[in-house]
């Protein structure tokens, strides 16, 4: 009877170390996305002046490059006439206020519109990403008339 007992015991302790509720594995480590949370977004719209003679919309973005002194700035419009050629850049300020240009124009490449009236158009800059301040989206009618926005939006900074 002795015996039982021990093994009992034996079985119980075993029991209770197998599921200790308090032992925990070591924490493993945990890759981090850098651009979470650093990530300007944007929504573009034809400016009131020109509605009804052109509809433009879409999305723009600034994050972080590839280094620390980069920038990537996108941009995606929509509903826009199929082949034309859009020159556009990111600048200081908002809609309407303008304070000049994040970077150089000729960084910007102009975004082509597909048959679908969609085009898209990325650059990087050699700048830091802003971590406050105010930034705007700005599309361009043209080439030959850049004075006519035919689509701003206003960046929103990211959420900390």
């Amino acid at each position: 009877m002795h015996h039982s007992h021990v093994f009992v015991l034996a079985a119980s302790v075993l029991a209770v170390t197998a599921c200790n509720p308090f032992h925990r594995e070591p924490v493993t480590a945990v890759s981090r996305d850098v651009n979470l949370n650093a990530r300007w977004r944007g929504q573009l719209a034809t400016p009131a002046a020109l509605a009804g003679a052109v509809q433009i919309n879409g999305t723009a973005s600034m994050q972080p490059g590839k280094s620390i002194e980069d920038t990537m700035l996108s941009l995606n419009i929509a509903n826009a006439t199929p082949g034309g050629v859009h020159p556009w850049q990111v600048h200081r300020g908002q809609c309407g206020a303008d304070e000049g240009i994040f970077g150089t124009a000729a960084a910007y490449r102009p975004v082509k519109i597909g048959d679908d009236g969609r085009g898209g158009s990325g650059t990087t800059v050699p700048m830091a990403t802003p971590t406050y301040g105010n930034y705007f989206v700005t599309v361009f009618a043209s080439a030959a008339n850049p004075e006519t926005v035919v689509a701003c939006g206003n960046l929103a900074p990211p959420v900390r």
